[in-house]
């Protein structure tokens, strides 16, 4: 019925935000003003390696995906370096990291690019895969599931909490605070990777701005799905439920033909809101 496809397919496109979503989830239950700026750069480079390096060769996804997964991961790597030895604050450096990325995009494509999304790609990604159910959703429910298992039955995801409430009381109780911080920058980094490489297989095509969309919306997730912005409480069906939440206000806004730019003002007063009501809350904890 008209309704169910409407349904799975607002469920298809949120799910780009709520995979970008899952790495800023755990940068922000991290604490300590957590928060990664670099992911809109990370989701555009992605996609553009995956585009031109697979260039429509079937054979090619998996060792393209691992070299997506790898660049996010050292993007993330640096970042996480920087914000724990150099002491810079996660806003200043993710944002630092975002124009870098950028920048060597422009240098490496000098503004030309040229290539194909593999078939399979097309199928499993774009197209319904089973029952009528977009494959997109499926890659979801997995990455769901995992991020959901890694908070609350795993070590480090008990790690994770505990130094987003109190990292000086987690330090006490020996947890390795440097190792942990770093590992989510890695883990956000790679995630962001490969929502780009899952954008393209969507899009069917990349460009020099694709995931810069995605940024405020990710974060704005995560917040309207109760992850604490100052740390140490949040869950990955909060921001699932806040990214769904969010494509609606999309598609409300794309059905009222407001152009791209006037939906982005938007997202960033939103965005802005929630970190003022932040700030107050922040003032009366303290």
């Amino acid at each position: 019925s008209t309704a169910v496809n409407q349904g799975l397919n607002i469920i298809r496109l949120a799910s780009f935000i709520a995979i970008i979503g899952a790495g800023q989830t755990l940068v922000i239950i991290s604490g300590s003003e957590g928060i990664d700026l670099s992911a809109g750069s990370v989701v555009t480079v992605g996609a553009l390696m995956t585009y031109m390096f697979i260039d429509g060769n079937n054979h090619l996804i998996l060792p393209v995906l691992l070299m997506v997964l790898l660049m996010g991961a050292i993007v993330g790597l640096i970042n996480g370096l920087g914000i724990m030895y150099l002491k810079i604050s996660p806003f200043v450096m993710t944002l630092g990291m975002s124009g870098v990325v950028h920048g060597a995009l422009i240098l490496w494509t000098k503004g030309y690019y040229d290539g194909e999304v593999a078939p399979i790609m097309t199928n499993i990604i774009a197209r319904d895969l089973i029952w009528g159910i977009p494959g997109m959703i499926f890659v979801l429910i997995l990455i769901g599931v995992a991020i959901t298992v890694v908070l609350n039955r795993t070590r480090f995801g008990k790690q994770l909490f505990a130094i987003g409430v109190n990292r000086r009381t987690a330090r006490l109780s020996g947890v390795r605070i440097s190792r942990m911080v770093i590992l989510t920058y890695v883990l956000a980094g790679a995630l962001a990777g490969f929502s780009g490489f899952l954008l393209v297989g969507y899009t069917q095509n990349a460009g020099p701005n694709l995931g810069y969309q995605y940024l405020f919306p990710s974060i704005i997730a995560v917040a309207i799905g109760g992850t604490q912005m100052s740390g140490g409480k949040g869950s990955y069906f909060g921001t699932f439920s806040g990214a769904i939440l969010i494509q609606l206000i999309t598609s409300q806004l794309t059905t009222m033909q407001l152009p791209q730019a006037l939906q982005q003002i938007i997202f960033g007063s939103l965005l802005l809101g929630i970190l003022v009501i932040y700030g107050r809350n922040k003032g009366l904890r303290q």
